[in-house]
């Protein structure tokens, strides 16, 4: 094979690539012998039909296809002998593959950057210092309370904490839109379910009452069609309920699965959920500054345009499968994610170089002990078991995310670290 590379950008190359007419017509010859002794043709045995009446009959077919496989794997071996490392699949040009001449192609691709990577070790993180107060395990046993509370029909104005049984029509420019009609609808008041507009607009009402509440979608909304309008909704208020806490004693530790123990085992319970939250928590702070701070420290890396779209296409999609968006006429357009894109192919590719420099390779141990955290989460671990076990894509999802848990650890080895006093709410995003 003849082999011409051109640099025609930062990372762009274009290949030259001519394949010897004999290898073309000797891997069409080996593709039709093997053919002939599994094709069936009436008069013909199994197995025993000529090679010339199978060209006869497949030769177009037989060589478009084996010209589509050349055209791979010479590829491939043509960006090996060159020591290239393509970041997505080629552009091929002037494709010519005439009977009886050499086939001969260009390829147009861009490849992964080299770079200097920064120094890891001059890296600054702060680590919270946290302690779990009694204040903390009082503020979780409330928010159990809570979820246990029931609700009582009352004869006054609405408050704070109430349950409010409404129906509703919304809106916009006296148009009614889909998804703004709801009939017999429970809104607990300061619950944060409903726009804040709409949720303060329920203050004070009584059974019976009607009004109007003025609404303003966020201009992130979700919906292209609300996304930043005034809406106006028509509420009928249909009952209040006052919310009815259970006592803090032993029987709401029961209500919890606390069956020994009483409520000094249910805190105890809570301290022990919260230490883990509390060190997840951490964990995930550390993560987000190492990963903020390696992609400050080298921001001349080049990044393959090939990735960058993959990347905004990907995150387009999370958008849209977050907020339940199914017609992709109403997603938002790529390119309003490129910043963010950027970053997670920039930390992508120093990643990969953080990873070839500490010589870090998966923890088979630590892929087994994910594995099991993993299924465990499953109503039924045996049938999660065999699911994961027969999807290699979700296995090498663990694997890369046991890979990056072992180069976090790598990485808080060497940058510094300094301590900061924070309470356990101020860590967590606690209200109060």
């Amino acid at each position: 094979m003849q082999i011409t590379v051109e640099n025609t950008g930062a990372l762009e190359r274009r290949m030259a690539v001519q394949v010897p007419a004999q290898r073309v017509a000797d891997a069409i010859d080996e593709r039709l012998k093997s053919l002939s002794r599994t094709v069936r043709l009436k008069g013909f045995r199994p197995g025993k039909v000529p090679v010339t009446v199978v060209k006869q009959q497949y030769g177009d077919a037989v060589r478009q296809e084996v010209i589509e496989k050349l055209l791979q794997s010479t590829f491939s071996e043509a960006v090996a002998d060159q020591k290239l490392m393509p970041a997505g699949g080629p552009r091929i040009e002037a494709f010519s593959a005439e009977e009886g001449q050499d086939m001969t192609f260009r390829a147009v691709f861009e490849v992964y950057p080299e770079f200097e990577l920064s120094s890891v070790e001059a890296l600054e993180v702060s680590r919270p210092a946290v302690e779990i107060s009694e204040s903390d395990i009082d503020g979780m046993i409330e928010k159990l309370r809570t979820q246990q509370a029931t609700y009582t029909n009352v004869e006054r104005a609405a408050h704070d904490t109430d349950r409010v049984n409404i129906s509703f029509v919304g809106t916009v420019d006296g148009e009614e839109f889909k998804g703004g009609k709801g009939d017999n609808i429970p809104v607990i008041i300061g619950a944060g379910r409903m726009l804040p507009e709409f949720e303060a607009g329920l203050m004070d009402v009584s059974a019976g009452d009607s009004k109007v509440v003025d609404v303003t979608f966020p201009a992130d909304y979700g919906v292209d069609q609300l996304s930043g309008k005034q809406a106006k909704f028509t509420i009928t208020v249909h009952a209040v309920e006052e919310r009815v806490l259970p006592e803090v004693n032993d029987d709401l530790a029961k209500t919890f699965g606390v069956e020994e123990g009483g409520l000094a085992k249910l805190r105890e319970e809570v301290k022990d959920n919260m230490q883990r939250e509390l060190s997840e928590a951490i964990r995930s702070r550390l993560r987000q500054q190492l990963f903020d701070g390696l992609v400050a420290a080298n921001p001349t890396v080049e990044l393959p345009s090939v990735l960058l779209q993959n990347a905004m296409r990907d995150m387009q999609v999370e958008f849209g499968r977050q907020r339940g968006i199914r017609d992709a006429a109403q997603l938002p357009p790529a390119e309003q994610f490129l910043e963010s894109a950027r970053k997670r192919v920039a930390l992508g590719l120093l990643l990969s170089e953080v990873i070839k420099r500490s010589g870090v390779v998966v923890d088979r141990n630590r892929v087994q002990a994910k594995f099991q955290e993993m299924i465990m989460q499953y109503p039924d671990p045996t049938r999660a078991v065999k699911a994961f076990r027969e999807n290699p894509d979700t296995q090498r999802q663990i694997e890369s995310m046991v890979l990056e848990e072992q180069v976090i650890d790598w990485m808080l080895e060497r940058v510094k670290i300094t301590d900061q006093s924070m309470s356990f709410k101020e860590l967590m995003g606690l209200n109060g």
